[in-house]
């Protein structure tokens, strides 16, 4: 790890820290500010992209179907963006949305709905997807209900494996795919091996697949850099690419994020 630059203060305990943000550039600049507000130095570096599918077919068809879904599932910003983007094309709106109870992994999520006129029914107190099926299963009983999931295409099968071993029937949609941002990354696995960034954050599991891509591997598990995740499922991924000096924030948001760096520099 890299020594402290500037001794720290209350009001901006990052000052000095060079702090990578990883993010998707589309939904980093939350991040971004809040660590320059804390006095850090960002260095801006999406590994990914998010990018909808171009056929969204079999979406449309299940939004417009007669038989109405129980539950609509969102478990990422991203779905709620394609999802609400293509609903004016296809004649539908929030209230189409709200036949069913709908439901975010998130308060991020959450926030994303509430800003295009959905409010959703159903956060959980955790923000991973089996946390999702223990508030859907405590909410009500699961058999025989329709629940709808537009997701990304690489996601994990926790959430609809859960709810159908729960006896619900779950359409999984497919709506976007994440991949490798174009971005050069010599620059930044040369600043990584040379031991000038502090940190580096990652939001998903896609962005850490995405950093290690673009760094390399010798970099990217070079150990001279604090990496903080958002949660166990990406310290899990973190941990199997060989990522060292890994903290997990304890809430499972950027907000999370942010203070698990101010928690760990900020009394050095």
């Amino acid at each position: 790890m890299s020594p402290a630059r500037h001794p720290p203060d209350a009001a901006r305990p990052l000052r000095g820290r060079r702090i990578v943000v990883t993010r998707a550039r589309e939904q980093a600049g939350e991040l971004i500010a809040a660590l320059e507000a804390l006095g850090a130095e960002v260095v801006a570096a999406p590994t990914i992209c998010i990018v909808p599918l171009p056929d969204l077919t079999a979406l449309r068809t299940a939004l417009t179907a007669p038989a109405a879904y129980d539950w609509i599932v969102f478990t990422s910003q991203n779905a709620v963006q394609v999802v609400c983007d293509r609903l004016p094309a296809w004649g539908l709106g929030p209230r189409d949305l709200a036949r069913a109870a709908v439901a975010a992994i998130g308060p991020a999520t959450a926030q994303a709905l509430s800003r295009r006129g959905v409010e959703p029914a159903l956060v959980p107190e955790r923000f991973i997807a089996e946390a999702v099926v223990e508030a859907l299963a405590a909410r009500q009983d699961l058999l025989g209900k329709r629940v709808l999931l537009p997701r990304a295409r690489e996601a994990r099968d926790a959430l609809p494996d859960g709810l159908r071993a729960l006896g619900a029937a779950v359409d999984v949609i497919p709506v976007y795919e994440t991949v490798r941002a174009p971005e050069d990354g010599s620059g930044l696995a040369a600043a990584l091996r040379s031991g000038t960034i502090d940190a580096v954050t990652f939001t998903s599991s896609s962005s850490v697949h995405g950093f290690v891509e673009m760094v390399g591997a010798p970099a990217a598990t070079s150990g001279r850099f604090l990496a903080v995740v958002i949660g166990p499922v990406t310290a899990a991924t973190a941990r199997e690419l060989g990522l060292r000096e890994t903290i997990a924030a304890d809430e499972y948001t950027t907000g999370g994020v942010v203070k698990a760096l101010v928690r760990h520099f900020g009394g050095a």
